[in-house]
């Protein structure tokens, strides 16, 4: 089995359980050495990427209402939202897989790696929302993890910069304050979620990094300076504070970057 045809096939998938159950199975293939990886096959773009399910529906940011975690119904939205961000996350790992060609083979296992861990953050996740009453697709939701995917997608210089070390950094930020409103509304099994999701993110983003400095190396490129011309070309977010310095160092974030997020 080659492993980019295998990653679109899983990336094709609508159904988010199985898509997860799939992710987490093409990684154990992996590593049975069932799977061989082909990194110069051209492979052509289907229509309708990513498999995704008709719920939730899909809404701009500014329409998805803001969440307390304080009522039942209010926490049950905010994880939903949290489970939006990993069933992206899942598509957006085997995407990196499929669809750049040319890379090393650990760039390709780094990521089909990826794709199982966020595979097992949105089941963990999905699991959670069903004791409160609740499944994946209960809420309105956004696309602006994927619309990124899209714009980043004949570049993966720009994909490694904008979607792992910008989009998922803000994880990285945001976990610990929502975790400690979630220890406030007496939400333990969330906050132990959201423990094994940053530290796993922690990993993702140094991917994000590892790749990223690797392509500007590659190509001549000084990661530092071009990174705010990727951001104002993409259309990314502008990155707002407070931020998690010791995870974004823990993710390989140098003192440079960190400067320029000052």
């Amino acid at each position: 089995m080659q492993l980019r045809p295998a990653a679109l096939q899983v990336l094709e998938i609508a159904d988010p359980a199985a898509k997860a159950a799939a992710a987490g199975t093409l990684l154990l293939a992996a590593r049975a050495g069932q799977i061989r990886i082909d990194s110069t096959a051209q492979l052509d773009e289907p229509p309708g990427l990513p498999g995704r399910p008709p719920r939730p529906k899909l809404v701009p940011v500014a329409q998805v209402p803001r969440r307390s975690p304080f009522s039942l119904a209010g926490r049950a939205a905010l994880l939903h939202a949290i489970a939006h961000i990993e069933f992206n996350a899942i598509n957006l790992a085997l995407d990196a897989v499929w669809r750049f060609a040319g890379m090393p083979a650990d760039y390709y296992s780094d990521w089909l790696r990826v794709a199982s861990e966020e595979a097992l953050h949105f089941t963990l996740l999905s699991e959670h929302l069903h004791s409160l009453g609740h499944a994946y697709g209960d809420f309105d939701a956004h696309d602006g993890l994927w619309a990124m995917a899209e714009r980043t997608k004949h570049d993966i210089v720009a994909r490694m910069a904008l979607v792992p070390r910008t989009l998922e950094a803000r994880g990285l930020d945001a976990t610990p304050p929502l975790q400690a409103k979630l220890q406030r509304a007496g939400d333990a099994r969330a906050v132990e979620i959201l423990d094994v999701i940053l530290r796993e993110e922690i990993g993702h983003v140094a991917i994000g990094n590892r790749w990223y400095a690797w392509l500007c190396q590659r190509d001549g490129l000084d990661p530092v300076a071009i990174y705010p011309a990727l951001l104002a070309r993409h259309g990314a977010p502008r990155l707002k504070g407070p931020y998690n310095l010791d995870a974004r160092r823990a993710a390989g974030f140098t003192d440079a970057e960190i400067d320029l997020l000052r």
